[in-house]
């Protein structure tokens, strides 16, 4: 028999539901594309959508805004752009552009939006940092006096660089900008501190060797890398440094102290200079638009020291500019060198004679000075920024005159061998207390009665000697810092003993 009550069961189970149903609206912040053009999308229809809030593309395609004018919005699309049409409709998220955070970066290569890309799986993260931040205030700074030692002799004596410094490694092209870097990130191995690398517009090939040599001198344990390479997207190639700049506020808030590298800022300009010419913006000098100088200023304000209220953590950024013919009063350097505490400035003359790292100490500075040195160093190296940029003019007025008096000619000699000194190998950064020794003799007068071919061979020796002969004389500079009767004594003694084998 047919159940004669189904038909009725079913009205009252429908009754239920329209009884329990509760009508709720979802608002829907939706526009429509009016154009597609290299990745760069106009919308109509999204009147209060945010500067870098995210947008919902067709396909689970991301972009964000940053055109905001009175009647369209310019989104940049962070993904395939080819399938994207004309009337598509898009929706606004009212989420802001952000990058995963964490400590499980270290050692990891990842992209501008935090996705690793060197094949090692994903990276568990429960933070994310804005992209875009506002720069610590006046009052929340603390002054730059603890030293960011390099490894390298000629900068940690007479460039000195500070946590939560800004300084700048100018020069052409192959003049040994990024060797620096380099160097720079492998010496924070025994500095305890952390390292993000960002490469902006560089060849993929060269991006994967900076990995590997960073990988083979054990400096990928403390580093991240955020590459945009010359392949990636205008809108990567923009938002690299300021995903770099925002992983390591994440270290800096907890009271580390960490160095970003940008590699470098001239391509980035380059990006935002494209950006913003498809956007229609009005172009000034060099078609750069407008705010091309609040473009990195708002970058590299990010960089401080934090006093101790707020952690004591710091940033310090070492921007990279490539120069053409070493002019260093083109548009995008000029803007830099405003902005930064000094640079470091690489010649390529100095370079193809052999000296090496470039740096002309001429028009190189910093503005932080010797309050980024330890008081070793400071003494040694007092005067020594003086003596060689003397000891070039010299070196050139001498070409001409034969005769030269003995004060001269004794300048001359010492200048060539300082000179020599501070001359050093790639991925070799040096110990401060080796410096402060080697520098010491220099400056003492203790390397002018040695050949001038035979600096280099001396250096090696004498501090090698040292370390087995006078084994208290290093450790003393490394743990007091400074350089005591006691610890001169030693050297002293140190150099006259191994002068009796140096033949």
């Amino acid at each position: 028999m047919k159940d004669t009550n189904l038909p009725q069961q079913i009205a009252i189970e429908i009754a239920k539901k329209i009884a329990a149903f509760e009508p709720s609206l979802q608002a829907r912040r939706v526009g429509t594309i009016v154009s597609v053009a290299d990745g760069v999308v106009k919308i109509q229809g999204l009147p209060q959508v945010s500067y870098l809030e995210l947008i919902q593309f067709p396909g689970n395609v991301m972009g964000f805004a940053i055109n905001l004018e009175e009647d369209a919005v310019g989104a940049i699309v962070l993904g395939d752009y080819l399938g994207l049409r004309e009337g598509d409709r898009v929706e606004s998220t009212g989420k802001l552009l952000s990058v995963p955070v964490g400590d499980g970066f270290y050692g990891r290569v990842v992209n501008p939006l935090g996705v690793p890309i060197d094949g090692k799986g994903i990276v568990a993260s429960k933070n994310v940092y804005p992209i875009e931040k506002i720069a610590p205030g006046v009052t929340m700074r603390q002054p730059v006096s603890t030293p960011l030692q390099t490894g390298i002799k000629a900068i940690d004596a007479m460039i000195p660089i500070g946590r939560g410094q800004r300084e700048l490694i100018i020069g052409d092209r192959n003049t040994g900008k990024t060797a620096i870097a380099i160097d720079t990130i492998i010496n924070q191995r025994r500095e305890g501190v952390i390292c993000i690398y960002v490469a902006i517009g560089q060849k993929t090939s060269r991006i994967a060797q900076v990995i590997a040599d960073l990988t083979a001198h054990k400096a990928m344990e403390h580093t991240v890398v955020v590459a945009a390479s010359a392949s990636d997207s205008a809108a990567f190639q923009y938002l690299a440094p300021y995903a770099g700049t925002a992983m390591a506020e994440y270290f800096m808030d907890q009271g580390k102290d960490v160095l970003v590298i940008y590699d470098d800022l001239s391509k980035h300009a380059w990006a935002y200079r494209q950006i913003s010419l498809i956007l229609k913006r009005p172009s000034g000098r060099e078609a750069y638009p407008g705010d091309v100088f609040y473009l990195h200023s708002r970058l590299l304000e990010r960089a401080c020291r934090l006093d101790a209220e707020h952690g004591g953590g710091s940033i310090t950024a070492i921007p990279i500019i490539e120069t053409l013919a070493g002019d260093l009063s083109s548009y995008i350097p000029t803007n830099v060198i405003s902005i930064t505490d000094g640079q470091i400035f690489l010649e390529s003359d100095l370079f193809y004679t052999g000296q090496r790292p470039a740096v002309n100490v001429g028009l190189s500075v910093s503005r932080v000075g010797g309050s980024a040195q330890i008081k070793a160093m400071k003494k040694v190296a007092g005067n020594l920024r003086l003596d060689l940029a003397q000891y070039r003019d010299l070196a050139a007025f001498s070409q001409f005159s034969s005769d030269l008096d003995e004060t001269t000619r004794k300048q001359i000699d010492r200048g060539a061998r300082m000179t020599e000194i501070l001359k050093q190998g790639q991925y070799a950064p040096m110990p401060v207390a080796r410096q402060v020794a080697i520098v010491w003799a220099g400056t003492s007068g203790q390397l002018d009665d040695v050949p001038l071919g035979r600096v280099t061979e001396f250096e090696r020796g004498f501090l090698s000697f040292i370390e087995t002969s006078h084994p208290k004389a290093l450790p003393a500079i490394t743990k007091e810092k400074t350089m005591s009767p006691e610890t001169e004594a030693m050297l002293m003694e140190a150099v006259k003993d191994f002068k009796k084998s140096f033949t």
